[in-house]
């Protein structure tokens, strides 16, 4: 099916949600159906979208789609504006875990989950920005992590690759909102969305020395599956509800140990900023210092 099989005129709101076979993807999918508009929903196995295609056939395109593939992502966009003139709301949620040390951790293994969780969501979203511009309207969505603001033992580099995208998006929220534009960072805490479940959930080879730092994650994050406290169905509509708000927050914090990891983080943070306040205030030039020539 392509973008040209859907009538022309869009029911309600047109999003393109990428990762939207599975978990927080497919929810939002369910969701933004339900409230009666228009779905574009890339997935690298589009078949898992075809029974609730077949209920919505004019309101729910699935289309085969890897984030990683620029060229493929700019060709979606375009399809999508040619045939519906707008895309209202972007979400960038693909993605995946990977469980291991910074030293367990391959270049290629890094450079890869870069790829997925930064640079092919930088890449979606300045397609779709001259579109937004145009129209002075729109929504920008990343489907970040409560480890996009604080990194844990054994994901580390799960959470650089979302730290790079917060401060991405960070930047891009001052320099859209003058276009009408949205921009909202989505940070969830454990939900019962198959994260850590299947084959979801990649690792590194294990060394030894780190046996007793990861040996209790690379284990213990895949027993999870299936009985995280959060709820999918009512993240998707906190996210939402942000969305509607008159003031969209920057960033959404969803679920109870989001919540508290963040707030300890922060506050941790300030502690230890206070604590080291007078020696970083400290390596300033003095004032009557002259210019370096």
């Amino acid at each position: 099916m392509s973008v040209q099989d859907l009538e022309t005129t869009a029911e309600g709101r047109v999003w393109l949600i990428t990762g939207a076979s599975s978990g927080f993807g497919r929810t939002l999918t369910e969701a933004a159906l339900a409230a009666g508009d228009t779905v574009v929903a890339g997935a690298r196995r589009p078949d898992a979208l075809a029974a609730l295609a077949a209920a919505h056939p004019d309101r729910l395109l699935p289309l085969a789609m890897d984030v990683t593939d620029i060229a493929r992502a700019e060709e979606v966009v375009a399809e999508v504006v040619n045939r519906w003139g707008r895309i209202d709301i972007l979400v960038n949620n693909a993605g995946r875990g990977l469980v291991g040390a910074v030293e367990e951790t391959s270049d290629a293994e890094l450079r890869e989950l870069m790829e997925l969780h930064f640079f092919g969501p930088a890449a979606l979203t300045r397609t779709a920005l001259p579109h937004m511009r145009a129209r002075k309207s729109g929504a920008v969505v990343q489907m970040s992590s409560m480890g996009g603001r604080l990194a844990f033992p054994g994901i580390g580099a799960y959470c650089a690759t979302k730290f790079a995208l917060e401060g991405l998006t960070e930047a891009l929220a001052a320099e859209v909102a003058a276009f009408g534009i949205k921009t909202l960072i989505v940070e969830p805490g454990s939900f019962r969305t198959g994260f850590a479940g299947g084959n979801a959930l990649r690792h590194t080879a294990a060394l030894p020395a780190y046996q007793d730092a990861i040996g209790p994650v690379r284990q213990g994050l895949p027993a999870t599956d299936g009985h995280q406290p959060g709820d999918p169905v009512k993240a998707v509509a906190a996210i939402l509800a942000a969305l509607d708000a008159e003031v969209t927050p920057l960033r959404l914090v969803l679920g109870n140990d989001a919540v508290e990891f963040i707030t300890a983080h922060a506050e941790a943070a300030r502690a230890e900023a206070r604590t080291w306040e007078p020696v970083s205030r400290s390596t300033d030039f003095d004032a009557a210092s002259p210019p370096a020539p």
